[in-house]
């Protein structure tokens, strides 16, 4: 299977410049790649391909060839991405347009050599007729597999992340049951499995790194407004800031990569080999009614996109296929009398007498849609008291 790793490095300090030099070399051929494809566009009224793209940036800039390849490959993916979120509806959604100062370089198969002893050489390609020395990196530990691409990242210093094939094949689906997962911001994932049993797995842990985070960077935020821009006292607060968000992004993925983690143990434990999560896009964006700041902030920190992306390859590695399944009305239909209602507090109550945990009944009732073609009904079980789980 196909996995990353990011890995730190040594290197000297020319070979740090140099790295340094390259992004700063790939982030002029983003711009360069905005650019020609403006004049093209202007000459022909069409959009710029793939092959008329890289001819015209071949040679043009001193690195590897694939590693400028690499830029143009990710320019085109964000180009079409952003032309089919627009089909679908989301027209804020703009075209690459940013110009660029540091931009990640990659390496293919072609581009880097690695030794047993963790020593690897990064080529530059040829320039002007001349092959340029290649950079020499030393990395402690290399994950066990064959590595496909490096790419040149940076974290409040460089690192290189390792994409590799650690040579393991999915194993077969360990059930036949069927799980539904209600996404939240509160309980990161509700889910219940057709098993009968049903858990929760908090996200109070995320929500606490979140409101830290919010209150240091409003409290840096107000004093950087004091000062004058790139003063000293200006830098040293930017800096504070930038340790910040780096170390609150490092918790919060860990804290993303424990939950899911949790969830996969349990759905294996079910034997189950299918998973629906609910479609919970657009959700921040809802205007209808007028929300506190907080709800939006809230809202808007919620990565229910970063959840589904773990869930996929963790499931995956199980051989549990994951799919994305539309959960409108779930949360406000009552399964026995069919009555909606809006839900307040943490149960739901109906006036039929049906009562559950209201994140364990909008997965109950995906689960419904998903065994009775798009029908919410009681399901032909009884839902099991749910399992709480949180991370430490």
């Amino acid at each position: 299977m196909i996995r990353t790793a990011k890995v730190a490095f040594t290197a000297s300090r020319s070979t740090i410049d140099a790295l340094f030099a390259l992004n700063r070399f790939s982030a002029e051929v983003w711009n360069t790649c905005l650019a020609e494809a403006k004049v093209y566009h202007q000459q022909t009224g069409q959009w710029i391909g793939k092959t008329e793209l890289q001819k015209r940036l071949k040679r043009r800039f001193p690195m590897h060839s694939q590693s400028i390849q690499a830029v143009c490959h990710k320019y085109l993916w964000a180009r079409d991405s952003a032309h089919q979120a627009r089909k679908e509806g989301h027209t804020n959604v703009r075209y690459p347009y940013k110009q660029k100062k540091y931009f990640n370089t990659k390496w293919a198969a072609d581009g880097f050599t690695i030794h047993p002893n963790g020593r690897i050489l990064l080529s530059r390609g040829i320039w002007e007729g001349k092959r340029q020395a290649s950079l020499v990196v030393r990395v402690t530990q290399l994950p066990a597999g064959t590595v496909k691409e490096i790419e040149l990242v940076y974290d409040r210093g460089l690192h290189l992340c390792l994409t590799y094939d650690d040579g393991k094949k999915a194993p077969n689906p360990p059930g036949s049951h069927i799980c539904a997962i209600d996404p939240g911001e509160i309980h990161t994932l509700a889910a219940v499995a057709t098993t009968g049993d049903s858990l929760i797995v908090t996200g109070r842990k995320i929500r606490s790194i979140h409101r830290l985070r919010n209150k240091k960077l409003a409290e840096l935020q107000r004093k950087m407004s004091k000062c004058q821009k790139y003063s000293r006292q200006w830098k040293r607060y930017n800096r504070a800031k930038q340790y910040l968000l780096s170390k609150s992004k490092r918790q919060l993925q860990d804290a993303l990569h424990k939950t899911t983690k949790q969830f996969v143990e349990w759905v294996v434990a079910q034997q189950v080999n299918e998973v629906y999560l609910g479609d919970v896009e657009g959700v921040q964006r809802k205007k209808k009614k007028k929300r506190s700041r907080c709800h939006n902030q809230r809202m808007s920190q919620w990565q229910f996109g970063k959840v589904k992306k773990y869930l996929m390859y963790k499931l995956k590695a199980k051989g549990i296929m994951l799919h994305k399944r539309e959960e409108r009305y779930t949360s406000q239909t009552c399964p026995v009398c069919g009555a909606k209602k809006n839900v307040r507090g943490r149960m739901y109550r109906c006036s039929c007498g049906y009562t559950q945990h209201r994140d364990i009944h909008g997965a109950a009732n995906l689960l419904s849609k998903v065994l009775y073609e798009n029908r919410i009904q009681s399901l032909p079980f009884e839902i099991q008291k749910p399992t709480y789980l949180r991370i430490a």
